[in-house]
């Protein structure tokens, strides 16, 4: 695990944007059993997670149609909420950063690591913003 001084202000970026933490299991099930949409943002001290996933999820909470809840848990450190998160991702393979999109429960847009590296945040959060239109 990450010492908790160095993740809180990646966790913070994130919960100052709106974004629930989500730390147990039970709080990933919990949310993800809800009607509506959910994102789930899969946070990471790497470099594409600091300079475009973090921003480019930030920057898609501006548009128009949005999902319900915005939510995340940290890879490395929440460990049981991650664990859980990705098992409703699957078949996509573990990935962080990483980005999912709920409708009911059900995974309808999926953004993992390869498609955050080399994108500026513009390009995530028009994705997103892609999805969002889509199935929310």
């Amino acid at each position: 695990m990450y010492p908790e001084e160095i993740v809180k202000p990646m966790r913070q970026q994130l919960v100052d944007a709106g974004f629930q933490e989500l730390k147990t299991a039970d709080q990933v099930d919990a949310i993800l059993s809800e009607k509506g949409t959910t994102l789930v943002m899969v946070n990471s001290v790497c470099g594409c997670a600091a300079g475009t996933a973090r921003p480019g999820a930030i920057l898609s909470t501006t548009s128009d149609k949005k999902p319900d809840h915005f939510t995340t848990v940290f890879a490395g450190n929440d460990v049981e909420a991650v664990n859980k998160a990705r098992e409703h991702m699957i078949p996509f393979p573990p990935s962080s950063p990483a980005i999912a999109l709920f409708k009911d429960g059900e995974l309808v847009h999926m953004l993992e690591r390869h498609h955050i590296e080399g994108r500026s945040a513009e390009m995530i959060a028009e994705n997103l913003a892609g999805a969002y239109q889509e199935f929310c």
